[in-house]
């Protein structure tokens, strides 16, 4: 069994004396594992940095084996190594990919978003706005989309300020009435408006944290979602 693909680096553990098992979310094989040969040497070592964009091939006798990749370096996003808030973005991406993506399952619609939101650690400081709408699209990815097109009572467009907990359906200011203090409130950002203020980041965020909590609770068994995912959430919520 061979194949080639390219993907981005999600975690390293050391195997054995020199090996490493790698996980990496590639184009069209998803989210993969597979043993690394002198892994942890001078040479390979520097490229296995989660975020970095690898060249891989993979090999196994069968398909269900875990595999040998031999990996060359594409890019390796070392910027956001010196910012403390970038980092914990990319930490935060690639625990949720580990814990969400069934593996060896394909998702080139999220894969295809997330190397942009990769790239934008390093470049832009508008980025926490795409990192929500990226958790929103890996809701979506996993079957948990929420529908925020419309009102779930009255089934107006407008005025949009609340998402049912329950449903994931946006609810207007008019259709909430008395339940409004039930409801989650619903920033604009949340819909694709703008870069948002760092309280309707933090607003979207607890939107999706819910909705993701719910859905991958099978998987959870109990715990939070991954302790990446709070630190992000800690040093966005602090003054800038």
């Amino acid at each position: 069994m061979e194949w080639r693909d390219e993907g981005a680096l999600l975690s390293v553990r050391p195997h054995g004396e020199s090996a490493a098992i790698i996980e990496v979310f590639t184009a069209e094989h998803g989210r993969h594992a597979g043993v690394v040969r002198g892994g942890t040497s001078r040479r390979i070592a520097p490229i296995l940095q989660p975020g970095a964009q690898l060249d891989v091939t993979w090999r196994a006798r069968l398909d269900d084996h875990i595999g040998t990749f031999t990996v060359e370096p594409l890019r390796s996003r070392a910027g956001v190594l010196s910012d403390r808030l970038a980092l914990a973005g990319l930490n935060a991406i690639c625990a949720l990919l580990r814990i969400a993506l069934p593996e060896r399952d394909s998702h080139p619609l999220l894969y295809r978003a997330t190397l942009p939101l990769l790239d934008a650690l390093e470049r832009s400081a508008d980025w926490p706005a795409d990192y929500l709408r990226w958790e929103l699209l890996l809701l979506e990815e996993l079957g948990f989309g929420l529908d925020l097109g419309s009102c779930a009572v009255t089934g107006a467009r407008d005025d949009l300020v609340y998402v049912s907990p329950k449903s994931g359906r946006a609810v207007s200011r008019t259709g909430a009435g008395d339940w409004a203090s039930r409801l989650l409130p619903l920033p604009q950002v949340l819909m694709g408006q703008g870069t948002g203020t760092a309280a309707d980041i933090a607003k979207g965020l607890a939107v999706t944290g819910h909705f993701l909590t719910r859905g991958l609770e099978p998987l959870l068994n109990g715990r939070p979602l991954p302790e990446a995912r709070a630190r992000l959430l800690d040093l966005l919520s602090r003054p800038a």
